[in-house]
């Protein structure tokens, strides 16, 4: 018989991991990461086969997460957007 899991213990935060920004507990990966590729159309199976070591439902809860908190995460994204797009600004314009 399996124990139940908590969902609230799924995800967190740490200062001393990715700034503070919410992440899948106990690992590096990030909620932004994985609604990155969620925006990008790519299903909870298909995210779950490119970091092998993450379970459907860490998956499930990172997207739970954002989608509570869409405001917060889509805004880091853009953030990052911007800040490459300064850096790199070659990358964001069409040749």
């Amino acid at each position: 018989m399996s124990t139940a899991v908590d969902i609230g213990t799924l995800i967190e935060r740490s200062p001393e991991i990715r700034k503070g920004r919410p992440c899948i507990a106990g690992t590096g990966v990030s909620v932004r990461r994985i609604a990155g590729w969620h925006n990008l159309g790519l299903t909870p199976e298909e995210i779950a086969a490119k970091i092998e070591h993450l379970t459907l439902a860490q998956i499930h809860a990172a997207l739970t997460y954002y989608h509570a908190n869409r405001d917060e995460i889509d805004s880091d994204i853009a953030a990052e957007e911007a800040a490459i797009e300064q850096i790199f600004p070659t990358l964001a314009k069409p040749m």
